[in-house]
C-alpha cells in the first residue's frame, strides 16, 4: 500500500540540518509569512507545551476516527527526525496517541507529531520533552483495527501536505514548506528576519510604525491624522 511512496521519500533529497535549524529558529510565522502568507495550519492546532519548536520533514498519515493501528505501521517505517502529520479528520473524541507511542517515538528518534485530533496523557508526553500540537484533549481510548495509509497527501484545514514537506512547529502555530521550497522560504524568512531586525533598531531611534510601513497617507485619508 505504501512501497511506492516510501521509495519515493528513500530517494528524495532532505534539507540539511543546517537549514532545519534555521527555520526552527526563525519559527512559524516568519516562515509563513516570507513564502506569501502560505501554509500556516489553523488556529485550532496547538502546542502542548508552548516551549516546543520543531523544523522536520513530514510522514503523512491518514487514518479513520477512533482508530490508531496506523500510528503503529507509520511508527514501524518512520524514520529518525521525520515529524508524523497525522489527519484524523479534526476527531476530538478520542485520544489515539499517549505516552506509549511517545516512548516508542523517542526510541526511534521521531522529531514531533502534528495531529488533526486529539492526544492524551499530555502531562506524561510533556515531561518526555516530545513536540506535539493538536486539536485538543481526550481521555478515551481507541480501537487497533482499521487501514489507512502512510506518505500521501492530507489536508488539515485548508493546507495540503505531502510527505516530505517541512514542518515548522512552534508556540505560535504549525507552518508548512513545500519540499522543493525550502531553499526560497529560507532565503526569504533570512530576508524577512534582518528587515525587522533594522526595524526594532529604528524604534529603538524614535521611529513609529506608521512612518517605517507607510502608513501616514492611509491614515490620513481616512482622517486619522
Amino acid at each position: 500500500m505504501d512501497s511506492l511512496h516510501d521509495t519515493a521519500r528513500m530517494t528524495s533529497t532532505r534539507p540539511t540540518d543546517a537549514q532545519l535549524a534555521a527555520l526552527r529558529d526563525l519559527g512559524s510565522a516568519t516562515v509563513y509569512e516570507a513564502q506569501g502568507a502560505f501554509g500556516a495550519l489553523d488556529h485550532g492546532i496547538k502546542p502542548l507545551d508552548p516551549r516546543s519548536r520543531v523544523a522536520a520533514p513530514a510522514l503523512t498519515v491518514d487514518m479513520r476516527p477512533g482508530d490508531n493501528l496506523m500510528l503503529h505501521y507509520a511508527l514501524l517505517k518512520a524514520r529518525p527526525g521525520d515529524v508524523l502529520v497525522v489527519d484524523v479528520k479534526a476527531f476530538v473524541e478520542a485520544g489515539p496517541w499517549g505516552d506509549v507511542l511517545t516512548a516508542m517515538a523517542q526510541r526511534i528518534g521521531i522529531a514531533g507529531l502534528v495531529i488533526n485530533g486529539a492526544v492524551r496523557d499530555a502531562q506524561a508526553i510533556v515531561d518526555a520533552g516530545f513536540p506535539v500540537w493538536c486539536r485538543g484533549l481526550s481521555i478515551k481510548g481507541t480501537a487497533k483495527n482499521q487501514p489507512g495509509r502512510i506518505n500521501v497527501p492530507i489536508s488539515i484545514g485548508e493546507v495540503g501536505i505531502h510527505a516530505g514537506d517541512i514542518v515548522v512547529g512552534d508556540r505560535d502555530g504549525v507552518a508548512v514548506v513545500p519540499a522543493d521550497r525550502v531553499d526560497a522560504v529560507l532565503a526569504a524568512a533570512l530576508e524577512r528576519e534582518d528587515k525587522e531586525a533594522r526595524m526594532r533598531e529604528a524604534i529603538a531611534q524614535g521611529a513609529t510604525t506608521a512612518d517605517l510601513l507607510g502608513l501616514m497617507p492611509t491614515l490620513r485619508r481616512l482622517g486619522l491624522d
